[in-house]
């Protein structure tokens, strides 16, 4: 069974087992919901991979003892508008009593319990207000609650981001469910961004780490807005086996289409990051070939693909390769100008380092697309290497200010 097989939709469609909750508690202005709930009924495999920023969140700290804990989880507790980063050991303690309320109100181990908040960095959680939050969410559980769930956990983010896949295992219909939040601060390299992927497949722990990490590379790991890495930055895991299929693992039958599948959901979740960036307007894959090694081309993928004079002239719609060049140039990537090529999409627009003599109306015409791409071969060896990134817009200094 191949992934291509596979119908990705843009619902949440909870597996069996799951429920869901997404409501406002007060933590975000205008009454939006902030608070999110999911909750498997019975004890689930978890896997997660987190940011490799020095400064994390107190519940990332928290997410990354419960995994190595090997003992399975039964709830994700999410709040967005308040980042419980650099609060000290209150904040531990904070997400610790979040934690243990949850678990409370839903009868589980609080060691199940996994707790991520994304929002501003420096403050502390309003636990006068997280507490009560809790436990409206615990009541508004309801096997149709995924949407309002996804909802929940966005902070800058203009689109909800969901998506979902069925298709069988051991003759057995699986599901795996998705969702994700982030706009701004976006260049995990675990992995401000979060992402929950739910399935009733059953699952050794071992393999759905090494599936996540696996498809996380592919994906989130491909991905940036504007260069930054969070503090926060999470993503979990559950698989709580209802499904009835003999445990997946590296040998299963269908192993690697259930892995392929859960890469496939992780991609779409990643470049709806991008499409949603702050301020932006243009999706634009970057693709370098030809670098001497992987590691150098993607050194030199991410280059042009943080560059702000790079991103500015995307949204000016101006095709300056020139500055391409000069961001590949500075890279620590080995770069010889006089083997350069730059393509926009099919077009040519340098060779050996030189403009390549294409109308620059034609090469205008690409970039006024709201989706393109960026090919450059460096001649120099076999690595390749791809990024998705965006343009970068007045509105991304406005949302940040």
């Amino acid at each position: 069974m191949s992934a291509k097989k596979i119908n990705i939709t843009e619902d949440v469609i909870l597996p069996r087992g799951f429920r869901a909750a997404g409501v406002a508690v007060g933590l975000k202005k205008g009454n939006r919901k902030d608070m999110a709930l999911l909750v498997s009924d019975e004890s689930a495999s978890m896997a997660g991979t987190f940011t490799t920023n020095q400064v994390r969140a107190a519940t990332v700290k928290l997410c990354q003892r419960r995994v190595a804990g090997r003992k399975g989880g039964r709830a994700i507790l999410v709040n967005s508008g308040n980042a419980n980063a650099c609060t000290g050991a209150q904040g531990v303690l904070d997400a610790e009593r979040m934690a243990a309320a949850a678990a409370e109100l839903i009868g589980v181990d609080e060691r199940t319990v996994f707790v991520c908040s994304t929002g501003r960095i420096g403050v502390r959680l309003p636990m006068d207000v997280i507490l009560p939050g809790i436990r409206k969410a615990a009541e508004h559980l309801a096997r149709d609650g995924g949407s309002a769930a996804a909802e929940a956990i966005m902070t800058t983010d203009t689109k909800v981001k969901k998506c979902a896949a069925r298709f069988s295992v051991d003759g057995k219909a699986v599901v795996v469910t998705a969702m994700a939040k982030g706009a701004g601060m976006i260049e995990p390299n675990m992995a401000t961004m979060l992402a929950f992927f739910l399935t009733d497949a059953a699952v050794e722990p071992a393999a759905l780490q090494a599936c996540l990490a696996q498809a996380v590379d592919k994906s989130f790991n491909r991905i940036t807005v504007d260069g930054d890495r969070s503090t926060n930055d999470t993503v979990l895991f559950m698989a709580n086996g209802l499904a009835g299929n003999r445990p997946l693992k590296p040998g299963h039958p269908d192993w690697a289409a259930f892995s392929e599948a859960v890469s496939a959901l992780a991609t779409s979740l990643a470049l709806k990051i991008v499409e949603d960036g702050e301020g932006a307007t243009k999706l634009v894959t970057v693709r370098v070939k030809g670098a001497r090694t992987a590691k150098d081309a993607d050194i030199a993928a991410r280059s042009v693909a943080n560059s702000l004079l790079v991103k500015t002239s995307w949204a000016g719609e101006y095709p300056n390769w020139g500055r391409i060049a000069d961001a590949l140039g500075y890279s620590d990537a080995k770069v010889d100008e006089e083997k350069l090529e730059v393509r926009y999409d099919d077009l040519p627009a340098a060779k050996n380092g030189l403009a390549a003599g294409t109308p620059l109306e034609d090469l205008k015409r690409v970039v006024r697309q709201k989706a393109f791409t960026i090919d450059i071969d460096l001649h120099l060896g076999s690595g390749e290497a791809v990024v998705y990134t965006c343009n970068c817009t007045e509105e991304y200094v406005r949302i940040n200010m």
